[in-house]
């Protein structure tokens, strides 16, 4: 089984108020290492989706990763970017291909070697939770069925939420995720 991971950094962050993707932390290090690494230690190649011109293509480009851009014919949105994910991970040769959100700087390798072992194990997609809360950018998609679904849905113009998504593909929940999200400058205090 060849399970392969995206980083997802194409978002506009504008409730951020700048590049959260690229954003440096008091550790140093920008908010989309942590999850970037936890992909890197657990799958056989990583991708990441980014917006052209910016700082997460520009470190993508440094570190020699791959970088997915989203279809402009899409509807705007995170599935636009899974989308191209799991297009690169059928081109690629992969069976499932795990998300993680650039915003989730406490994301371990342990969630994701836990997400990819909910595949191999027959799920029909897994999604990280916290509490009982669905974190569905951090999630393991089959690559064939849900490019097919992802497809037809985007092709239609709609955008439902990842959530939906996940649920349809019946999606079994992987606990282990702390909730971390930061979507606001405010919500960097939840790292001290």
């Amino acid at each position: 089984m060849i399970v392969v991971g995206l980083l997802l950094a194409g978002g506009r962050s504008s409730r951020f108020g700048s590049e959260k993707a690229v954003f440096e932390l008091q550790s140093g290090l920008a908010m989309m290492d942590a999850p970037l690494n936890a992909l890197r230690s657990a799958c056989v190649r990583v991708a990441v989706s980014a917006r052209v011109g910016g700082g997460a293509e520009a470190r993508a480009r440094r570190l020699d990763l791959p970088i997915l851009v989203d279809d402009p014919a899409h509807p705007e949105g995170p599935l636009a970017g899974i989308l191209a994910g799991l297009e690169w991970g059928a081109a690629v040769g992969a069976d499932w291909l795990v998300t993680a959100p650039c915003d989730a700087p406490t994301v371990k390798d342990r969630l994701v070697k836990d997400l990819i072992a909910e595949a191999i194990k027959g799920a029909p997609a897994a999604v990280a939770v916290s509490g009982s809360n669905w974190e569905p950018l951090l999630a393991a998609w089959p690559v064939r069925t849900a490019r097919l679904h992802l497809t037809t849905l985007l092709h239609q113009g709609t955008h439902p939420s990842v959530k939906t998504v996940l649920a349809e593909l019946g999606a079994l929940p992987v606990t282990g995720h702390d909730g971390v999200n930061v979507n606001r400058p405010s919500d960097l205090t939840s790292l001290t």
